[in-house]
């Protein structure tokens, strides 16, 4: 049980500074072609998300109480997957927004 918190919890904080990196590369891109879009707004939330869900990861590590441990880990899994999903619509977004 343990491994999959560990897993969340270094996968979450591994997203996390690749939605910063991304945010500032959008930014760059926004400054230089005027082109507007969502995607850094989407990617900052999205940024939340994982974060939330490596903090939960961490807390269910920290858990001394069994139950707690299994309920943060399912309620951290949640949140890492629906920050997977809105990260694959940002990139759909990226995509369409260069054309």
């Amino acid at each position: 049980e343990a491994d999959l918190c560990l897993h969340i919890f270094t996968a979450s904080a591994a997203l996390v500074g690749v939605c910063l990196t991304v945010i500032g590369l959008i930014r760059v891109v926004i400054a230089t072609t005027k082109v507007g879009t969502v995607a850094d707004d989407l990617l900052a939330g999205d940024a939340t998300l994982f974060m939330v869900a490596c903090l939960l990861a961490y807390w269910a590590l920290r858990a001394r109480n069994v139950r707690r441990m299994h309920r943060l880990e399912r309620i951290s899994d949640a949140i890492f997957l629906v920050g997977l999903l809105l990260m694959t619509v940002t990139c759909s977004v990226v995509t369409w927004a260069i054309l």
